[in-house]
């Protein structure tokens, strides 16, 4: 009897060893590197202004700094490990904090990854010269292969929409669904107006009293957009980002629209500096299997200014069987 019970002890304490194992598959990302734990005086007021950004997520998360060949990606993760892979791109001049207002309804019942762009603020860290657009998506593929990621949805705001495609033509048999919110320079050349003139104009001169007016170019309600967020985002402006490879994103072709065979759904907001109702008519007629809608009192921060209606048509569409379409 007692080496019965022995040995059914031996097997638990195995079984919970093993269960330990599984439920931290990523713990050879989690060490925080170098120029994090030595951030120079210049860098640190944004990686504290991007933790306090952090705390903004509304579920609990852990931070992944994965080695690439191009640097190190930093990665957030949230939601039940056995949920749907789904990954997060968000826009230009910004870094995984942005979904904040997402998070917490997003990793409900999906597992989900937002990653920082290499050449954006963020934590994510360029070892070596990205030269082009195909080097960034073989970047993205480096980070889904070491995450184990063999089939996702992915979600992109604005420049991360465009990648986002970018990705689904160079490897569609990774992606279940597609998400593009406000996708930038996607469906249609950006057309000329004022507030992009205050955002080009914020960009070269990135002065606290032009940020106002760029928010309010983005935005339907400024007011919603936290004010932690808001630091990081000034913060962040004030570091040399590479902003490069804007003139190399090019509205995608009709012929490559209609090679996209995956499920998508493309949100746009009734007052976008970016999209408009055309960008919708490109979509509708050149994506096979598209879900196209607007979002009313939504600027192009849609997924800040309508939360949780963007958060609900998000899901409802990730969580549809597309058969039933």
């Amino acid at each position: 009897m007692k080496i019965r019970t022995f040995l059914l002890l031996l097997g638990i304490g195995i079984l919970t060893i093993q269960c330990q194992k599984n439920y931290n598959d990523y713990a050879e990302f989690e060490a925080e590197p170098p120029y994090i734990l030595n951030m120079n005086e210049e860098q640190r007021p944004y990686f504290e202004a991007y933790d306090k950004a952090l705390k903004l997520w509304g579920a609990n998360y852990e931070e992944l700094y994965v080695p690439t060949s191009f640097g190190m990606a930093h990665v957030i993760v949230s939601g039940p490990q056995k949920g749907e892979p789904t990954v997060l791109l968000h826009g230009m001049n910004a870094s995984a904090t942005s979904w904040y207002p997402n998070a917490k309804d997003l990793s409900k019942d999906h597992r989900v990854f937002a990653i920082d762009l290499l050449i954006e603020p963020g934590k994510s860290d360029m070892s070596r010269e990205v030269e082009d657009i195909d080097a960034i998506v073989a970047w993205y593929f480096e980070i889904f292969e070491k995450l184990q990621l063999e089939k996702f949805n992915i979600i992109g705001a604005s420049r991360g929409g465009w990648l986002s495609v970018a990705i689904g033509l160079h490897d569609q048999t990774k992606i279940e669904k597609m998400v593009l919110l406000s996708p930038a320079q996607t469906l249609k050349w950006i057309q000329p107006s004022s507030g992009l003139l205050a955002n080009i104009i914020y960009a070269l001169s990135p002065e606290k009293k032009r940020l106002e007016s760029v928010l309010e170019s983005m935005s339907a309600n400024v007011k919603k957009i936290d004010q932690k967020y808001i630091n990081q985002y000034f913060l962040g402006s004030q570091l040399d980002s590479i902003n490069r490879f804007v003139v190399d994103m090019k509205p995608f072709s009709n012929d490559e629209l209609n090679t996209l065979k995956m499920p998508v759904l493309v949100l746009i907001g009734d007052d976008d500096l970016i999209n408009n109702e055309k960008s919708l008519e490109v979509a509708k007629e050149n994506i096979p299997n598209i879900v196209a809608e607007i979002i009313p009192n939504a600027g192009h921060f849609l997924s800040i200014d309508q939360a949780e209606m963007v958060n609900s048509k998000i899901l409802d569409f990730l969580d549809s069987d597309p058969k039933q379409k």
